[in-house]
Parts: C-alpha cells; sequence; structure tokens
C-alpha cells in the first residue's frame, strides 16, 4: 500500500509541473488542498488558500512568453493518512522583452507535506527555497505582490536549522 502511495504522491509532484507550464489552473485541484498554505521564497510571496494561490500564479506566469519547471529526485515518506515529500526543482523563465536578455534559470528544491483526501493526495503545505539562479534577473520581474526573492539557500543550513519538514518527518521516533 505505501508504495502505491508514494507512486500517487510522486504523480502529484510531477502534475503540478505540468498544470503550472501549460497554464491548465484548474489541475491545481488535483495538486493542492483548498486550505493550501505555499511559500515560494523564489516568487517573493506566501499564499493561503487555492483560489488565492492559482490567481496569482496566473498572474504571474501569464506575463511570460514560456516557461519550464522540472521536478526531480522526488523523496516520499508516508505516515498513515499523512505524507512528506522533498523534489528538486529546476526553473526556466522566458520573458522575449525583457531587458538584459530574454531568460532565467533557477535551481532550488520544495518540501511538501500531503493529506489523503476522498479525491486523492493532496499538497496541504508546500515549502519552496533557491539555491542558485543564472541569467537575466529582470525576466521574473515583480508583478503586484510578486517580488523575487533572488537570495539563494543553502540546504544543509536549512536541516540544520530543522526547517525541512521531510527530514524531520523522518527523524521522528
Amino acid at each position: 500500500m505505501v508504495e502505491n502511495d508514494k507512486a500517487a504522491i510522486i504523480e502529484v509532484l510531477n502534475l503540478y509541473a505540468l498544470a503550472l507550464d501549460a497554464h491548465q489552473w484548474h489541475l491545481f485541484d488535483r495538486v493542492f488542498t483548498e486550505d493550501v498554505s505555499a511559500d515560494f521564497g523564489p516568487a517573493g510571496a506566501e499564499w493561503t488558500g487555492l483560489e488565492n494561490f492559482k490567481k496569482s500564479f496566473a498572474e504571474f506566469h501569464d506575463r511570460l512568453d514560456s516557461h519550464q519547471h522540472t521536478m526531480m529526485g522526488q523523496l516520499v515518506h508516508v505516515k498513515g493518512d499523512m505524507a512528506y515529500a522533498f523534489s528538486y526543482g529546476n526553473w526556466l523563465l522566458i520573458r522575449a522583452d525583457a531587458e538584459g536578455g530574454p531568460s532565467w534559470v533557477g535551481n532550488g528544491w520544495y518540501h511538501d507535506v500531503l493529506v489523503r483526501t476522498s479525491r486523492g493526495w493532496r499538497i496541504q503545505k508546500r515549502v519552496c527555497r533557491l539555491l542558485d539562479w543564472t541569467g537575466n534577473p529582470a525576466v521574473p520581474e515583480p508583478h503586484k505582490e510578486h517580488q523575487p526573492d533572488m537570495d539563494t539557500n543553502s540546504l544543509h543550513q536549512f536541516a540544520e536549522a530543522k526547517q525541512v519538514s521531510f527530514l524531520e518527518a523522518l527523524d521522528e521516533r
């Protein structure tokens, strides 16, 4: 059963990237809970509630000509009807009219808390952090509440501070 849960959770994590890049915001309903808490350091924002999150992400990403989000290295720890996941991500953002060049590439990670719902696994809490970036920082230009945080973060420092939910779940005895 746990292996089936892990496969279903990895599918949810990967569906996020496809839904985002295809601008299929309705698919976020298959990824996140209604009361999702999403803290995206690279976007410089934190959202509570799925509708607010979808609206804001659509506003930001609609300004770009294209983007590609890659999810990889997923680790999943299932504990009953809760699960903890960790993934690495790469984000390519393209905006042709950005002064200074059309692309920006970010690399970082996500750590998620998921819950089993009547409709399957959903992300209830997501934290995203930027490890490194290259390219034109004007591409992810601020838009409304978005104030991209270009500060880089070290995973081992977050782990030492006990701020990675997946690692904390593994350490629980």
